[in-house]
């Protein structure tokens, strides 16, 4: 081990102002070092090459002092060097995770500066002009004000460029100039935020590319939603590291993420009532590359709420992925299980089966108001029934005369009797006349009741139909936030499989935990996807939603980009040889040798070697693949020399060794002939046989032996390398773990394999 650390020291003397000067000055490259060491996901993937390598200062409880080193560092510049080369390969993401927080920190910095004290802006003066020029690319002219002869931002618009307001602060400040408009607001509002994601996102990709990073495409966004309060999701940022624990190495900058807005337009009793809202959910659209390269999208989450689930939904041609945040930390995952606090499915679950079912129950269910508009109805129908015909009888009363009868009635009989008996006398018992004046007077009293009990029912199906209507409007305004939601979500929802936090959608997207990038698989052609950021309301039914905020990088992927060892070696073979007339290894591979060798060491980490030989190889416009119809060219066309060195053909000749280390150690060898045909002979009787046998052609025949040679050689530099570079006990665990797979393996060429003892 030793060794390896004095071949590093002479390495990086050589390197040293290489190293040191990479485009970022004494103070970035210390802050730099900060957050990559206070974060752990950076730390774990990265941090190992940023090497410092002066005294160890730390806090009585023993842990490392980041801001003392930081001053140090400032003030000593060579005691840090940062292995670009080592971090480039890297994952990518996370690279432009580091590269985008020292962006929000020079932004946030030269943002406090003009707002402080006279003569504090001076020293960001560039940052800040950088700044100002994005915001004047979208400023309307009525946010300007003419001054010492040039037309300048009105000075109130700078009040409200502040880090530390929420957007509710920054809505109402600006609502109070009045020479804006509030469609002119909206626009200043937006030329903000046009004017924070221009300077991260350009400032994000220059330190990228300072770091030894390596892209075409590179977008960088910053994005928030939410109702714009900021209440518990500003206070959680991400100046919290992943285990709750404060960390001054972070920025405090969440004011930054900008909020896509609205003019929600009101009219109550005939005005008009406008205001500026922001919007629970936000999107961004995006591109894929292209030309078989991988789409790589890294997702940050900062103002994270462990209340309330993140929730991420990425879409590209009707496909959903969906990756939701834990309940413990703030990274995503397709796993949507969360222990505690809402998610957005259970707020459309409580929408769907809660509120909407309720209604269409109260509608249609079987008490519900179509069941009692119809037993009204039954009601009115039987009560209309009985008033006409007591109408009839009432009117047939009217055509009956009034008769008088000589005999006395019964009752008059009998009060005459009483009249006797009690000696009253006189009593006149005179003839009954009847004119049915009862029978009319009680017929009216029931006509009036059913003519009351007619209109009371009437009534009532009239109440009832008011309040199904309004039910009605009611589902179906709740019916549109119902499928709004699902929009969000996404209809097709892409089905996935995991293995060790690596997970693999039915399209063969994939998504890795430990580095919180998802991928596209490559296509030739560019495709448009969306991002959509979604913020958890506090209800179904409420505006109220808690912000989160989110920093989406998407850049393109060279396959194989992230090989920790990536060896090309382009036409050094001669022509039909596969003798290997130069060394695999460099002194500048030896810290990827080492990384390999520490890899080899842990024997609970797999590790697998594979082989092949591919014959004629073709160009997919990101790298050479294997070509499954090859067509071939009994020589090279026009002018031989010439046309053997046109990238056409020259890149076809390529070999490759790669090893990457992830959660195993992976090593591939392949080996591709351009499409002339070789004029080869079979080293041995065995591979002519093969030959005849599996209709394997000369070019396959000497990819596999080319391929053969470059094992042959790794083993021998390999085993040199691992005792120069590690103690004795480690380089025998290294040499035996190395040659015990060595040996076992077999090159792949067509439709069989050779082991190597045919063919070296």
């Amino acid at each position: 081990m030793r060794k390896f650390y004095l071949l590093i020291v002479l390495f990086l003397s050589f390197n040293s102002s290489a190293q040191i000067n990479e485009g970022l000055n004494p103070e970035e490259r210390a802050y730099l070092f900060h957050v990559v060491k206070k974060s752990p996901i950076l730390d774990n993937n990265f941090g190992r090459y940023f090497d410092y390598q002066g005294p160890e200062i730390t806090f009585p409880n023993r842990t490392i002092n980041y801001d003392s080193i930081e001053i140090l560092i400032i003030n000593q510049p060579d005691l840090l060097v940062i292995r670009k080369e080592e971090i480039a390969k890297s994952a990518k993401g996370l690279i432009a995770e580091a590269a985008n927080k020292m962006a929000i920190w020079e932004l946030n910095k030269a943002l406090l500066a003009k707002r402080s004290v006279a003569g504090k802006l001076k020293q960001y003066q560039n940052e800040f002009n950088r700044f100002n020029d994005f915001l004047k690319e979208e400023l309307p002219a009525s946010a300007y004000r003419m001054k010492d002869g040039v037309n300048e931002p009105h000075p109130k618009i700078y009040t409200i460029i502040n880090p530390g307001l929420s957007a509710d602060e920054k809505v109402a400040q600006i609502n109070v100039m009045r020479f804006l408009t509030i469609d002119e607001q909206l626009l200043t509002l937006s030329a903000i935020n046009h004017a924070i994601n221009a300077y991260t996102g350009e400032r994000a990709l220059e330190i990228y590319l300072h770091l030894g990073g390596k892209v075409e495409h590179f977008s960088n966004v910053l994005i928030a939603a939410g109702d714009g309060s900021g209440t518990s999701g500003l206070l959680e940022e991400r100046e919290k590291d992943e285990r709750g624990r404060w960390n001054k190495g972070l920025p405090k900058a969440v004011g930054l993420f900008p909020y896509q807005l609205t003019i929600d337009r009101k009219v109550v009793k005939r005005k008009t009532i406008e205001k500026i809202e922001t919007r629970r959910m936000a999107e961004e659209v995006f591109f894929t590359p292209g030309n078989n390269l991988h789409t790589n999208i890294h997702l940050d989450v900062w103002g994270y709420n462990s209340e309330k689930q993140t929730t991420v939904v990425i879409e590209k041609n009707g496909l959903t992925y969906h990756l939701f945040g834990s309940g413990e930390t703030r990274f995503l995952s397709p796993d949507s299980s969360f222990a505690n606090g809402a998610t957005f499915q259970s707020i459309i679950n409580d929408l769907k089966f809660n509120k909407i079912a309720d209604l269409t129950d109260k509608i249609s269910g079987k008490r519900g108001y179509d069941y009692w508009i119809e037993y009204n109805k039954k009601k009115q129908d039987a009560t209309e029934m009985k008033l006409q015909k007591k109408e009839k009888e009432y009117a047939d009363l009217g055509y009956t005369p009034i008769s008088t009868n000589k005999k006395a009635s019964r009752s008059v009989k009998k009060s005459k009797r009483k009249a006797i008996k009690s000696g009253a006398g006189g009593f006149d018992a005179t003839p009954t006349t009847n004119s049915q004046r009862s029978d009319r007077k009680k017929l009216q009293n029931q006509i009036v009741h059913l003519f009351g009990l007619f209109e009371a029912y009437k009534a009532k199906i009239k109440q009832l139909k008011i309040e199904k209507e309004k039910a009605i409007d009611k589902r179906a305004i709740l019916e549109r936030r119902l499928d709004e939601f699902k929009q969000w979500m996404g209809r097709d929802w892409a089905t996935y499989e995991e293995k060790d936090g690596f997970y693999m959608f039915e399209d063969s997207s994939t998504f890795d935990i430990l580095t919180q990038e998802f991928q596209f698989k490559p296509t030739k052609e560019a495709e448009e996807f969306e991002v959509r950021l979604i913020a958890i309301p506090e209800s179904c039914l409420s505006k109220s939603a808690d912000e989160v905020m989110l920093h989406i990088n998407v850049m393109d992927a060279k396959p194989n980009y992230d090989a920790r060892i990536n060896l090309e070696l382009n036409d050094v073979f001669a022509s039909d040889k596969w003798e290997l007339p130069r060394s695999l290894f460099s002194l500048e591979d030896s810290v990827s040798v080492q990384v390999f060798f520490e890899g080899l060491l842990n024997k609970k980490t797999k590790f697998s070697m594979t082989a092949r030989g591919q014959g004629i190889g073709k160009w997919n416009g990101s790298q050479t693949i294997k070509d499954y119809k090859p067509v071939e060219l009994s020589s090279y066309p026009g002018n031989v020399s010439k046309t053997k060195m046109d990238s056409t053909f020259l890149r076809l000749r390529k070999s490759e060794v790669m090893i990457k280390l992830n959660r195993s150690i992976s090593m591939e060898i392949n080996s591709y002939t351009d499409q002339v045909k070789s004029n080869i002979t079979p080293p041995n009787s065995e591979i002519e046989v093969a030959m005849k046998k599996y209709g394997l052609s000369k070019n396959e025949v000497l990819s596999a032996l080319r391929t053969a040679e470059i094992m042959r050689v790794l083993k021998a530099e390999l085993n040199v390398l691992a005792g120069q570079y590690l103690s004795r006990e480690q380089a025998k665990i290294v040499i035996d773990r190395f040659n015990k797979a060595w040996e076992k393996i077999r090159i792949s060429v067509g439709r069989t394999s050779f082991k190597l003892s045919g063919l070296i």
